[in-house]
């Protein structure tokens, strides 16, 4: 339902100045509300906002907190869902779940948010008493797309709020929006050759879907027609960013197996479908679904090893510090592992986790024996027929996770899973190698520090897999081998490192490495301001656990090629 919308502001840079009239809506219990239900209040926040858009999450118990905080000072917030896919059911869940004071509305067309001009969730727009428009832009700057922080370093809304309560000018009156499209209906008609059911499916069947299904790590689901509608604008943004499906190597070096691009043929079926209306085609069109094993990805575990008796609690909020526990397998003789995998029990919060080997009688980890690591669409390690990782007897293991809140209180009680064999049946040692350096200083405010290191191949192998490894200042990685023969050639260039995916590039082929050959691996690091996930720009960073901290590690999987 809507009512009286006031067209009087034009649509232009800055809906800064503008009045807007009282307009009514539905609430999530399918009773009408009006903006002028509020007219004895001194200002209305009105805020955008998505069920599934993953900052729509982490902001909703906080703009709950402000209106607790500022009700008795005669400010309301109103939120408003525009999204065409988002269900009356959807937007109660999201106000339950979150403990939400005020009135959520339903803005069927989204006619409110056209003339408000609203384009993401969150997005804020203050009203003084007149309704006239005096803030717009985001409620504060702890979280953004693909960063997030302890705290808030400015807390816009409410210093917004004070500014006009005390009579004064707002000292920042427009921000950045940053969040998810709102999912508009348009007045296209679809039409075209290309469809749904034909062409894209497959596309996402294939590269998007492992993660975008229902109990996976993404914010919405992927697996049908009514699942992609709302999101297209969302889905042309991020492919023409090049953040999805995340890939970071640069196609001028290497060929790889688990290479997640879309063709360019896929991005023009892609944005050539949406551009036409998205028409879904016949159903007889559409592909079988992709089967995912409901348990392991490799065989049924020898062994399962949590990480620590009890689960984690993850808050709702914030940064969490790396989490490391040190586990007793109870390896009282030597292992042959053929496959690892590790598995988040809470896929919702769990960013990434490695499983490190700590030798008998050592208190530190071995970097070079990784036993087994997951990031969001990461693969198990399964050891071609003959290869083994052999771990020594008394070995224990360091899990170290890092948890990502999404806005509600969760528990995470996360493990490994291994396979083993008899020695025996061993031919070669599958071997982790490492280019690593710890002992450098980033300097405050630098934004293009670099660092290097070295590994040198002691007999003839093959390499299979990189992985490089930093944390929130990384910003370029490269692999680059130097053989005896004096030959030089880049095996892997990261030239956009993002922490929010440890990805490992597996080889498409296995690299021979001659001895003497050099991997040399350069690492640069941005501690400016400029880079939005810097925690402190101002502080001279070194070689530390946790991610505030940094490392320089360029892990790497071999196997020996000498018979």
């Amino acid at each position: 339902m809507c009512s009286s919308i006031c067209t009087a502001w034009q649509a232009g840079p800055s809906p800064i100045g503008k009045r807007i009239e009282s307009f009514a809506l539905d609430n999530c219990y399918g009773k009408p509300v009006a903006m002028s239900d509020f007219d004895d209040r001194e200002l209305i926040a009105v805020v955008f906002l998505g069920t599934e858009c993953p900052l729509a999450k982490l902001y909703g118990r906080r703009l709950a907190q402000l209106q607790t905080k500022y009700a008795e000072q005669g400010v309301t917030i109103i939120g408003i869902n525009s999204n065409k896919h988002d269900s009356m059911t959807e937007l109660l869940a999201y106000q339950n779940r979150f403990d939400i004071p005020f009135p959520m509305l339903k803005d069927v067309g989204n006619r409110v948010a056209d003339v408000f001009g609203a384009s993401r969730t969150p997005e804020v727009f203050l009203l003084d008493r007149q309704r006239v428009i005096r803030y717009h832009g985001r409620i504060d700057d702890q979280y953004g797309v693909g960063y997030s922080r302890e705290a808030p370093m400015r807390n816009d809304l409410a210093i917004a709020i004070d500014e006009l309560l005390a009579g004064k000018d707002i000292s920042s009156a427009r921000t950045d929006v940053v969040g998810c499209h709102i999912g508009r209906v348009k007045p296209i008609e679809p039409s075209g050759e290309i469809t749904f059911t034909k062409h894209i499916a497959p596309i996402l069947n294939a590269r998007c879907v492992s993660c975008h299904r229902e109990g996976e790590i993404a914010p919405f689901t992927l697996t049908s027609y009514k699942d992609v509608m709302g999101w297209e604008d969302t889905i042309i943004e991020v492919i023409d960013e090049n953040r999805m499906p995340p890939w970071f190597a640069n196609p001028e070096h290497g060929r790889f197996a688990n290479d997640a691009r879309l063709s360019e043929r896929e991005r023009e079926l892609i944005v050539t479908w949406i551009d036409n209306g998205m028409p879904e085609g016949d159903a007889a069109d559409l592909p079988e679904p992709p089967q995912f094993v409901a348990g392991w990805k490799i065989p049924e575990p020898d062994q399962v090893i949590q990480m620590r008796k009890e689960p984690f609690t993850v808050p709702a909020q914030g940064v969490v510090d790396y989490q490391r526990f040190v586990v007793d397998p109870g390896w009282d003789e030597d292992k042959y592992i053929v496959a690892t995998e590790a598995r988040p029990q809470n896929v919702a919060v769990v960013h990434h986790i490695l499983a490190f080997v700590i030798p008998p009688g050592k208190k530190d980890v071995d970097l070079e024996q990784v036993l087994a690591g997951y990031a969001p669409g990461s693969l198990p390690v399964v050891c071609p027929d003959g290869v083994a990782v052999h771990v020594k007897a008394g070995s224990k293991l360091l899990f170290e996770l890092h948890y990502t809140p999404n806005g509600t209180e969760q528990t995470d009680l996360s493990y490994v899973g291994v396979c083993f064999t008899e020695k025996e049946k061993v031919q070669k040692p599958l071997i982790g190698r490492i280019a690593v350096n710890t002992k450098f200083q980033i300097p405050a405010h630098d934004d293009d520090y670099e660092v290097r290191a070295k590994y040198k191949v002691q007999e003839d192998e093959a390499l299979l897999s990189m992985t490089p490894h930093m944390h929130l200042r990384g910003k370029a990685f490269r692999y680059e081998a130097r053989f005896p023969n004096g030959e030089r050639e880049v095996l892997l260039d990261i030239p956009r490192y993002d922490f929010n995916w440890q990805l490992k590039y597996v080889l498409a082929e296995p690299k021979k490495l001659p001895r003497g050959t050099v991997v040399e691996c350069t690492a640069w690091y941005d501690n400016s301001g400029s880079n939005l996930s810097n925690p402190d720009p101002g502080r001279e960073v070194g070689w530390g656990d946790q991610s505030w901290d940094e490392m320089m590690i360029g892990f790497m999987e071999t196997v020996p090629t000498a018979e």
